[in-house]
């Protein structure tokens, strides 16, 4: 079994999982030029069908179809009708679930992502669902495509996994209902993250790598 092939049976098999091992990952676009922009995942988000914030929770409809595609394709959304932000699809096809990326350690293509953004400040390139999707050029024409694919303009190439010192685990950000598990997994050393400033409190140190 391929590097991809073992990804995405943990995409199909646990949310919350997939969640944790996706921090690390590169996340790759490939401009119609050649252009290469890439970031390591540092930051993301776990969204279950049972979780009253998840965008499945009431079930398939338009906007929502993708989340209940395949394991391991994009689920691009539009916030506040400005925002795109990028999921990753995860459980059985069927089931409503997604990790949602948050932040990116910017690597290749910087000159284009700061462009595209009309930022020059390298940590606040990618610190955030929307800035990482707009330093990318990711949009909704993405929606359903395979990130596992090493052929698709917009991937996760697993094989360039650089595994962080440690995944730490809080609250999700920006959510008005309770929470009371930790479904939100950054790289716990990196300085890319979207919002650096976490009590100790409130931080559970889930997986540590020597």
């Amino acid at each position: 079994m391929s590097i991809s092939d073992r990804l995405r049976t943990t995409f199909e098999t646990s949310t919350v999982l997939a969640a944790r091992q996706i921090v690390g990952q590169l996340l790759v676009r490939i401009d119609e030029d050649g252009c290469r922009r890439s970031g390591r995942i540092v930051e993301t988000e776990a969204y279950t069908q049972s979780d009253p914030s998840s965008h499945s929770y009431r079930g398939p409809g338009e906007r929502n179809a993708q989340m209940f595609g395949t394991p391991g394709t994009a689920y691009v959304y539009l916030i506040y009708g400005v925002h795109h932000c990028l999921n990753i699809t995860t459980a059985p096809a069927g089931t409503g679930e997604a990790v949602l990326i948050r932040a990116l350690e910017p690597l290749d293509g910087l000159h284009a992502m700061m462009q595209a953004r009309s930022v020059t400040d390298i940590e606040a390139l990618c610190n955030g669902p929307g800035k990482l999707c707009q330093a990318l050029g990711i949009d909704r024409t993405f929606n359903g495509t395979d990130l596992l694919d090493s052929k698709s303009p917009l991937r996760i190439e697993p094989e360039r996994y650089h595994p962080p010192q440690r995944i730490d685990s809080t609250l999700r950000i920006g959510l008005s209902i309770p929470q009371r598990e930790h479904l939100r997994f950054v790289d716990g050393k990196s300085r890319f993250l979207s919002r650096k400033r976490v009590p100790e409190s409130a931080v559970t140190q889930v997986d540590r790598r020597r």
